[in-house]
């Protein structure tokens, strides 16, 4: 891609920036804040370790939103941040309101790009910026199940002792309490984990991942994750910039998939150059579809206060 724009330069903005950084994606990459030097003085940060990590992607970083002019890709990162005892949801009604007005720069600015939604509750401003914007679903998605996965990924790794460059774990739904770990798609070299952990075990797992973000959270108790964050944000965005058709778990809108139509909740997704290729539709059995009605009902309350 020639221009990547992130908005939010937080802690997630900026790990992602750096990430995607490294990894050359774009020929510039801009990250904007409402607070003044804030993204300057971690763009400058970030482009002053292009010689240490070889990557030739110019770095700029500013309060005008007319920086994101041209931009092929807009990330939103910003938001205000959950606290400890509070849900993805709490966080609603204030960052409905900073999505609005960053939506309102982004189709000024950046009316042909694409759009990835990181802000919580991101099933919820997914829906919100694919109605608002009126584009088609394949230009706008949000990212929370990449995320989900390589925690569940991290603990299986931790539980087996298995590398995890073998693991493959697939987490769906909405990203909240209520997501679904999709345990019958979850392998070690292809093979299923129930081979390798007892049911006990992949359930304390699955209760894990669905607190993942808590957990961390409840730790630093000054900061909520950014590093995992950063890491599978930059996984979509290589997936797309690429173009390499890669399935990935992603905040999609749906269109009668898992019968289904005006939601956006988690689902196996084809990511290439045009954003979301294709919503693949797996079939569920009894107990999957269970939690996968727990996790609609969930994002259909919240939907309702917007």
């Amino acid at each position: 891609m020639q221009k990547i724009t992130i908005i939010g330069a937080g802690r997630v903005g900026e790990a992602t920036a750096q990430v995607l950084a490294e990894r050359d994606l774009c020929r510039v990459l801009v990250l904007l804040d409402i607070k003044e030097g804030v993204a300057a003085g971690a763009a400058l940060d970030i482009q002053e370790t292009a010689p240490l990590f070889g990557f030739d992607t110019r770095v700029i970083g500013g309060t005008n939103a007319s920086l994101m002019v041209d931009s092929d890709l807009i990330v939103i990162t910003a938001g205000i941040p959950r606290k400890p005892d509070m849900s993805r949801s709490d966080v609603l009604a204030t960052n409905v309101k900073i999505t609005n007005a960053i939506l309102d720069d982004v189709l000024d600015y950046a009316p042909h790009s694409k759009l990835l939604l990181v802000s919580n509750p991101v099933d919820i401003l997914t829906y919100y910026a694919w109605k608002k914007t009126g584009w088609d679903r394949s230009r706008v998605m949000g990212q929370a199940g990449v995320l989900d996965s390589s925690r569940m990924a991290a603990f299986v790794a931790l539980e087996t002792g298995y590398s995890v460059k073998n693991i493959n774990a697939m987490v769906l739904g909405g990203h909240g309490d209520a997501m679904v770990p999709m345990t019958r798609f979850t392998t070690i070299s292809g093979i299923p984990i129930s081979h390798f952990l007892e049911q006990k075990v992949i359930d304390d797992i699955v209760k894990r991942s669905r607190f993942g973000g808590a957990e961390i959270l409840a730790l630093k108790k000054t900061s909520s994750a950014y590093g995992a964050p950063a890491a599978a944000i930059a996984e979509m965005v290589e997936a797309i910039t690429c173009q390499r058709c890669q399935i990935l778990p992603t905040v999609a809108l749906l269109d009668g998939e898992y019968a289904q139509k005006g939601i956006a909740m988690g689902v196996p997704c084809v990511l290439s150059g045009q954003g979301i290729e294709k919503v693949i539709e797996l079939p569920l059995n009894n107990a999957e579809k269970k939690m996968f009605d727990e996790t609609i009902k969930n994002i259909k309350n919240d939907l309702k206060r917007l």
